[in-house]
């Protein structure tokens, strides 16, 4: 039997049900198998801002993908690079450079608006650097993220947007080429409340300093819905932070707007376990993340 079947496609929207739901905790998935990383690198001078690089065996150059974790955009819920671990040594033994980085969140010094966002597009633009010493692929870089990584990992493919005076655009922008967005919000506005019900607490609003209608611009130039077209390929799936509805409203967006946009919705997966590998979400999705990040290798 397969771990997976998917019992409907509508729209283009796949729903897909694994065979038996995890619902592991970020501190489960942390406790799995992973490989150390070739280096852990600062990409700026807070001790927060670093990330580890792993490296598949042979001579590359590789493909790239950005990993970026969640954590409701806050400390105090402990989530850090160390879950997105697994999934990291998980991608690189499929011939993946990864990069699994760390970032300020609510709690820290420094973080919200405009410090976290400005933290996750100087580790994205920290792989030029990377790329003088060891041989990543530029030209194929991803950016896959889960939950508020997930908002992040579209962010970082929507910063060449932003109008060059913006608050959290950074100079030079990494180009990305594809994102892998893993159940969390493109549309901040509209992805609050579910979020704050998921996280016990407003990440949101605290991370954008404010609520929509006191802070407007920050959450059109902060959501990645409020910069489309991001001419990039995107896999989003749904679940938990992001409820179906909400991606397909995303979904349908994008396409309007004239991207490759797919959506998956997932029945009975945990919110982590798409991140573990080893059940039964990670084996269905897996060859959708390679597919995503292989690119232009895979044609």
């Amino acid at each position: 039997m397969k771990p997976w079947m998917a019992f409907a496609i509508a729209a283009g929207a796949a729903v897909a049900e694994p065979a038996g739901a995890a619902n592991l905790s970020h501190a489960d998935v942390k406790a799995l198998a992973s490989t150390l990383p070739a280096a852990e690198i600062a990409y700026g001078d807070d001790p927060l801002q670093v990330g580890e690089l792993r490296l598949p065996p042979g001579e590359g150059p590789f493909p790239v993908a950005i990993v970026v974790h969640g954590g409701c955009w806050t400390k105090s819920i402990g989530a850090t690079r160390e879950y997105m671990q697994p999934l990291a040594s998980a991608l690189t033994a499929n011939g993946i450079a990864t990069w699994n980085i760390e970032y300020r969140q609510m709690g820290d010094a420094g973080a919200g608006w405009p410090g976290t966002f400005l933290d996750w597009g100087a580790a994205a633009d920290h792989l030029r650097a990377l790329a003088d010493r060891y041989p990543l692929d530029l030209s194929q870089v991803t950016a896959i993220g889960h939950s508020a990584g997930a908002h992040a990992a579209l962010f970082l493919a929507s910063r060449h947007r932003l109008p060059e005076d913006s608050e959290i655009r950074g100079d030079r922008p990494l180009p990305i080429q594809a994102v892998v967005s893993l159940d969390g919000p493109a549309d901040l506005a509209a992805g609050r409340t579910a979020a704050a019900e998921i996280c016990g607490v407003d990440g949101i609003e605290a991370v954008m300093g404010g609520l929509p209608e006191a802070v407007p611009q920050r959450y059109q130039q902060g959501s990645p819905a409020g910069l489309l077209p991001l001419g990039v390929p995107q896999l989003i799936v749904s679940s938990v932070i992001m409820p179906p509805d909400q991606g397909e409203a995303y979904r349908s967006a994008a396409l309007r707007a004239g991207d490759a946009a797919e959506l998956l919705v997932l029945k009975n997966s945990g919110h982590f376990d798409m991140t573990a590998p080893g059940t039964a979400s990670w084996e269905m999705l897996l060859p959708s993340y390679l597919r995503m990040m292989r690119g232009s290798e895979a044609k």
